[in-house]
């Protein structure tokens, strides 16, 4: 009886408690308020309050509306303390100053924000609010940027999310799939920029409102055409790009806003069949073809601005589909739709002649930075003599039936990344196809073309001929058993052998001298080899992705630097199928995941997405790869290698376990890391002036980078540091000498001659490596746009406080708090810095320099062991002599740092290709 009494006591206790921080927060939310909403009177209980609802049992608030009640002022900040709260309905004020945190409501089911003048909204708003079903806070444009958080997907019930003009920026998060029962997304007038996430196509949404962005979103809405429940569909006024495209799945569709894009290309029959459609515009685009012609009852708005190849509905010349046909395979590239316009042709048609101004005979792409495939379309052309496809970034196969033209005298398809089987045709034909390292070879790797060709159907048909012409029910004789066994016995002993000799020999090649790989269209020749070494590549990460790869291995084209070809179902694999729990980053051309081998081995896979690549992507697909495969260092990101499959570029590099310098600079806190110390800082600044300078001087070839900055710079477990992110990178004019190339880069880290003329030196990437050392000394983004205007541009800023010395303590990042002795470490990076981001080329330092003013202030590595015992070197020997004590070892060899000595899973492979040819002192850097 006792017992029943305390526990009843405790209930009323708790209940009791409970109540009064109700109570408290209510006053809070009332004294908010001006003026009071009706019916708020501070003297009666707030369960009695108009339009407040509260739990009968516990006394606690579960519903507060206060729609459109003319109220100023805002909201406590600690709201979130009402504990059952369910639905609060604030909209269609004029509410203002920071949002409070819905953090960990768990029974928060509906939040109306909208029509308010909210200035900002904390980072864990919605953070743990797992039971939200509606969240709107539309129509608050005087909030700060703020992006869509991650941690959303913990919300799975959310079905409807109302944001339209809410200040929201940056990419659309990859998460759809997390909310099943998602109907309504409308985030129309906000700052979106990037694609269309792969997400939607498995997501349920009906009514998707995405109009009016600021800058634009880009790519294709290709993602759409799997979106079979969609109703309502508003994409006007961005920068789409490319073909609409089938949308044969999407019966649903009525209201369907396309207007004020770039949209390319054929209107598909399935978008003017649409069974439901009411409403389509089509203005301001620049679509060809046929002029479509919808159902009486559909409101059609298509404008002027279209390239349609008639004025009125109807089938365009032959000609002219058959071209629009060809662009089609390129992805109907904008400056076609500029160009063929009408119907003919042969009628100024950029890129096309005509003989006697009938039929197209010369077709010349040769240069104009086409991606895609080559459409079998070519071959409708009849009268085709010429046709020139060089130096673009085509991929697929060259089609069979271009052999079929008879009057094609010229083809030339070199420079691009062709592959599959090289058509045959006839000798007067002048085929030309270099350059396309993957031509001739199956990029797929399927299984199924492995073995021998025709070995199934012969099995088969002996088989078939033992059942009917042996003898029926005999059995095979003792000495034909013993036989077959002895000849298995002795088949698998020469295997073994044979095995165990192409082991020894590759284990002694991978020592021997390796030839610098020629380049050919920024891309690195193959050779593939007679057998596939089993520990080829990198700490045996290539051996594990081969021999999970399908199809023949010793047909596999490996690079002579190590680097393999990967099938992309091991990738799936080993990434658990590009599971959005393993992204690592996103970047301008897609998304990097986390992977890891059967062995434990971690990878990084950067996987190009299709719709982004483009031209631009494919370069950087080829530089990434042209560059990482003749340059190795401890300091770069080892590439391990790469997948191509279908229009997706796929690289695999060494996974880098504590992620980038940007998030311990710039978000340790968000992310719960600990303050980088300044040894570490200053540590991480010599690891990335040392991998540079090689880039730019201690290289076979020098290269500059184009792009150093925090976000390109990865740190491993042990917190030193690498440099990644090669696609920017060029070669480097001898001398002094600069280059010119297309402005690329990241403002805020661009040198102010590359900015204002397009060329290059490696004094660009000296220049962004000064910014990067400011950054590290203060603890400041290179551009941050929250500081007031004189201060936003740190390089200006700081370069003013390097006047005075005695000004830069202020400016260090406070974090540190350093004492005499780091001060003046401090004092020596932050006056290099200053010399490297001078602003005539001149007059800064090169890398070697920077390495040299570093080198001292980073404590000097002692040993741990006696490394003469633990390696069978004498450090004692001259350097020859250690080389060809190298050369002679089939073990793993070391790299020696005259500064410190890095043994983790994340260090570079041993012995990069070309060491035993271009090795010298310069090299222990």
């Amino acid at each position: 009886m006792a017992s029943l009494l305390l526990l009843f006591l405790s209930l009323f206790t708790l209940i009791s408690l409970t109540c009064s921080d109700d109570a408290a927060i209510m006053s809070k939310l009332l004294a908010g308020l001006s003026p009071a909403p009706p019916g708020w009177d501070s003297t009666k209980p707030f369960c009695s309050w108009a339009k407040v609802k509260c739990d009968k049992t516990s006394g606690t608030v579960t519903s507060i509306n206060l729609d459109s009640q003319s109220l100023s002022g805002s909201l406590p900040s600690d709201l979130n303390q009402l504990s059952n709260l369910n639905i609060l309905s604030v909209q269609k004020n004029s509410l203002s100053g920071t949002l409070p945190s819905f953090a960990n409501m768990t029974t928060l089911t509906e939040i109306y924000l909208d029509n308010n003048r909210f200035t900002s909204i904390p980072q864990d708003f919605l953070l743990g609010v797992t039971s939200l079903i509606t969240f709107s806070i539309s129509e608050n444009g005087n909030l700060s940027p703020w992006q869509i958080p991650s941690y959303l997907t913990d919300s799975v019930n959310l079905g409807y999310v109302y944001a339209s003009n809410a200040s929201i920026y940056g990419v659309i998060p990859d998460i759809f799939v997390a909310f099943p029962n998602l109907q309504d997304l409308r985030l129309s007038y906000n700052n979106f920029t990037g694609s269309l996430p792969g997400s939607f196509g498995g997501s349920e949404i009906r009514n998707l409102w995405l109009n009016n962005q600021f800058k634009g979103l880009s790519g294709s809405i290709d993602v759409i055409n799997n979106m079979a429940q969609l109703s309502q569909v508003w994409l006007h006024a961005n920068s789409f790009t490319g073909p609409i495209p089938d949308l044969s799945k999407c019966e649903e569709i009525f209201d369907l806003q396309l207007r004020d894009n770039q949209f390319t290309g054929v209107i598909p029959d399935s978008v003017m069949s649409l069974p439901k459609l009411l409403n389509i515009s089509l203005q301001n685009n620049k679509l060809q073809g046929p002029k479509p012609e919808f159902r009486k009852e559909v409101k059609v708005e298509i404008g002027s601005t279209n390239s349609f190849c008639l004025d009125t509905p109807g089938p365009c010349d032959p000609q002219v589909t058959t071209l629009l046909a060809v662009a089609g395979g390129f992805g109907y590239p904008a400056f076609l739709a500029d160009s063929w316009k009408g119907n003919d042709a042969c009628n100024g048609w950029l890129h096309i002649s005509c003989a006697g101004k009938k039929n197209v005979d010369v077709v010349t792409f040769g240069k104009q930075k086409l991606s895609g495939f080559i459409s079998p379309a070519f071959a409708n052309l009849t009268s085709l003599r010429n046709l020139l496809l060089n130096d673009n970034n085509l991929t697929g196969s060259i089609p069979e039936k271009l052999t079929t033209l008879a009057n094609l005298q010229v083809l030339d398809v070199t420079n691009n990344n062709l592959s599959g089987p090289i058509p045959v045709f006839r000798p007067d034909v002048k085929f030309s196809n270099s350059g396309n390292l993957l031509l001739g070879k199956n990029i797929d790797g399927g299984g199924g073309t492995g073995g021998t060709p025709g070995s199934g159907s012969s099995s088969s048909s002996d088989d078939g001929g033992n059942s009917s012409g042996g003898s029926k029910g005999s059995t095979p004789s003792a000495g034909m058993i013993v036989g077959v066994v002895i000849s298995v016995v002795i088949f698998v002993v020469v295997v073994l052998f044979v095995s165990y000799k192409c082991y020894i020999k590759g284990r002694h090649k991978r020592f021997g001298r390796v030839e610098t790989p020629e380049l050919s269209n920024e891309m690195v020749n193959f050779k593939p080899p007679n057998v596939v070494n089993g520990t080829n590549g990198y700490a045996g990460v290539p051996s594990e992705l081969q021999s999970q790869s399908s199809g023949d291995h010793s047909e596999m084209p490996i690079f002579e630097g190590g680097n393999v070809v990967i099938s992309i179902q091991v990738l799936r694999q080993v990434t658990n199928n590009f599971n959005e729990e393993n992204i690592l980053g996103r970047g301008g051309f897609g998304v990097v995941y986390k992977g890891e081998l059967h062995d434990g081995t971690k990878i990084a896979v950067k996987r190009m997405e299709s719709g982004a690549m483009g031209t631009k992507g494919m370069n950087e697909f080829q530089a990434e790869i042209a560059v990482l495969t003749k340059v190795r260092h401890r300091h770069l990101v080892a590439l391990l290698g790469y997948c191509v499959n279908g229009n997706e570029r796929l690289l695999v590099y060494e996974y880098m376990p504590q992620g980038t310098l940007s998030q311990h600079l710039f978000e340790w806190r968000e992310l719960g890391y600990p303050i980088l110390t300044w040894k570490q800082r200053v540590t991480i600044a010599l690891d990335v002036a040392r991998g540079v300078e090689y880039l730019h001087s201690l290289a076979q070839t020098s290269f500059i980078h184009r792009d150093l900055k925090p976000s390109n710079i990865l740190l491993g477990d042990d917190m030193r540091a690498k440099v990644a992110d090669f696609g920017l990178v060029r070669n480097a004019p001898d001398g002094k000498y600069s280059v010119e190339t297309r402005l690329a880069g990241t403002f805020g880290y661009l040198a102010p001659e590359y900015a204002a003329t397009g060329r290059v030196t490696t004094k660009v990437d000296v220049y962004a490596f000064g910014v990067v050392l400011m950054e590290l000394v203060t603890g400041r983004k290179a551009l941050d746009e929250t500081m007031p205007d004189d201060r936003s541009h740190l390089v200006t800023w700081l370069r003013r406080v390097l006047v005075n010395k005695d000004n830069l303590r202020k400016a260090i990042d406070p974090t540190l708090d350093p004492d005499e002795e780091t001060y003046e470490s401090i004092c020596k990076v932050a006056e290099l810095a200053g010399h490297c981001t001078a602003r005539e080329p001149f007059q800064r330092p090169d890398m070697g320099h920077a390495v040299n003013v570093l080198a001292p202030l980073v404590e000097l590595w002692k040993p741990t062991r006696n490394e003469d015992e633990d390696s069978g070197i004498d450090l004692h020997m001259s350097l020859p002599q250690i080389l060809q004590r190298w050369q002679a070892d089939e073990g793993t060899s070391r790299m020696f740092d005259d500064m410190s000595y890095s043994q983790t899973q994340s260090s570079i492979p041993s012995k990069p290709s070309g060491f035993a040819d271009s090795f010298n002192s310069t090299d222990c850097r």
